[in-house]
């Protein structure tokens, strides 16, 4: 049975980065499933021409750009069309306000904290690729989600992976999450050579097709870190559980090893259209655009274990982790900051984690209690690193 089939009514979605490589996809998809999906509202950052060519197409209700200063622009762009435009920061919360049944929250970083939440309080289903928006507040939104009765679909790849395998009644008969990681495109590099690394040597990821925070954070495996503390928050476990290991050809997505020797995994092929698929049609299935996984043209699987010494984002995410609190709050903003440095050619590939290591041991560690508490670190954790890349 198809997704839109009696009995079943469409799907109302609302996407929050719509513009971004993950929203773009989501866009495909729902196109692709044409009468199985309404959509309530689209946004984008400052992309004005692909946010109103997406907004038509989809027929959605609302599109919003978050930069007010084009609002004009997108005005223009929908003119005659009926679809209500809208910008600035509290034009993309009231999108998540608007009552579609699932949000794919495709935001980049913790700019989409906000949004999340938003849609997390009105009981929401949650379709979320932004990790950040767990690492930064995990303790915050795991009660909103609890409180409220939303759900939260993970759509990067490897929880999305975990979340297709993991039977919430055996959590305590898990004995570890593995997250396979690629290596990114430093992973055969020594460090000297990739000290001196530029950004386009570093946006070249061997497998993905990501965008460039993202795939900057894989370059350094800061992005692994992040999804240790989300595996956390998602999944109930203690990061004594949760492992990380190489694997190359991004083939199998993550695995789950239960006490009895047992390893589930899931494969396909490196394409984020099959984890977002499974996303909106969950909790049934719908089929794909995404590439076909053929395991007779698969020679072999390799696994490694992480160069923890050439990649250090592995062990300070962790650590901030174990240490809870501000810490992972901190770790994020400092690598936003430092990640948007680093692509502007202001810091060396090196100074990415180092930069994160050196806000988190300016910074006091603190319980946050609010998203006011959240913000307040976040925003501090900012202009602190803002302050560190200037001395450099």
């Amino acid at each position: 049975m198809t997704l839109g089939t009696p009995p079943y009514s469409p799907r109302s979605v609302t996407i929050l980065g719509s513009t971004g490589s993950v929203g773009q996809n989501a866009v495909e998809l729902i196109d692709y499933h044409q009468g199985q999906f309404t959509v309530e509202a689209v946004t984008a950052h400052r992309n004005v021409a692909l946010l109103a060519a997406q907004a038509l197409k989809l027929r959605a209700k609302l599109a919003v750009i978050a930069d007010p200063d084009l609002y004009p622009s997108l005005c223009q762009a929908l003119a005659g069309s009926g679809i209500k435009a809208a910008a600035g920061e509290e034009a993309v919360i009231e999108a998540a306000l608007y009552p579609a049944e699932l949000v794919v929250a495709a935001l980049v970083g913790s700019v989409g904290l906000k949004p999340c939440l938003t849609a997390i309080e009105r009981g929401a289903i949650l379709a979320f690729a932004n990790k950040e928006v767990l690492v930064s507040a995990g303790d915050l939104v795991m009660q909103q989600v609890k409180k409220n009765g939303a759900t939260l679909l993970p759509i990067d790849s490897e929880h999305n992976a975990i979340f297709q395998i993991y039977d919430p009644h055996q959590r305590d008969h898990i004995r570890r999450i593995i997250l396979t990681a690629s290596g990114g495109p430093f992973r055969t590099w020594s460090r000297e050579a990739m000290a001196a690394a530029q950004p386009d040597q570093a946006l070249r990821h061997p497998n993905w097709s990501m965008g460039a925070k993202i795939t900057i954070d894989s370059a350094t495996m800061m992005n692994k870190g992040l999804e240790i503390i989300e595996a956390h928050y998602l999944f109930g476990l203690a990061a004594a559980k949760i492992d990380v290991v190489i694997h190359p050809q991004s083939i199998i997505h993550s695995m789950l090893e239960y006490e009895d020797g047992s390893i589930l995994a899931e494969l396909g092929a490196p394409d984020m259209r099959t984890p977002i698929a499974h996303a909106l049609a969950w909790p049934r299935r719908m089929s794909s655009t995404s590439s076909k996984l053929d395991l007779l043209t698969i020679a072999d699987l390799q696994f490694f274990a992480p160069d923890l010494v050439k990649f250090p984002a592995l062990n300070l995410a962790r650590n901030c982790l174990l240490a809870g609190g501000a810490a992972p709050t901190i770790m994020n903003a400092a690598n936003e900051i430092a990640v948007a440095a680093f692509l502007a050619r202001q810091i060396g590939f090196a100074e990415i984690t180092a930069l994160v290591d050196q806000a988190l041991n300016k910074i006091p560690n603190c319980a946050l209690t609010s998203l006011e508490d959240i913000l307040a670190i976040d925003f501090a954790t900012r202009q602190t690193t803002l302050a560190l890349i200037k001395q450099t």
